[in-house]
């Protein structure tokens, strides 16, 4: 039997800038599969939902924003 010694290290968990952030919007309403695609800006994603609610009548929709991390330990 082998034994090992663990030992904690603390790393902290950041967003990076220079990945960027991507956001989308989808609509969920039965049936529809509708979705704003990836936007840069969110403001552009948000006005995709506010048309197709318009034009549809859809009011559900889900909001998902990517962004990038990065993981470093503290030592």
């Amino acid at each position: 039997m082998s034994r090992a010694v663990l030992r904690f290290v603390p790393h902290t968990i950041r967003h990076v800038p220079d990945g960027g952030v991507t956001f989308e919007t989808f609509c969920v309403a039965s049936g529809c599969d509708g979705s704003s695609g990836p936007q840069e800006e969110q403001d552009t994603a948000q006005d995709w939902c506010l048309c197709h609610a318009g034009r549809t009548g859809h009011d559900l929709f889900r909001r998902v924003v990517t962004d990038h991390a990065r993981v470093t330990r503290n030592e």
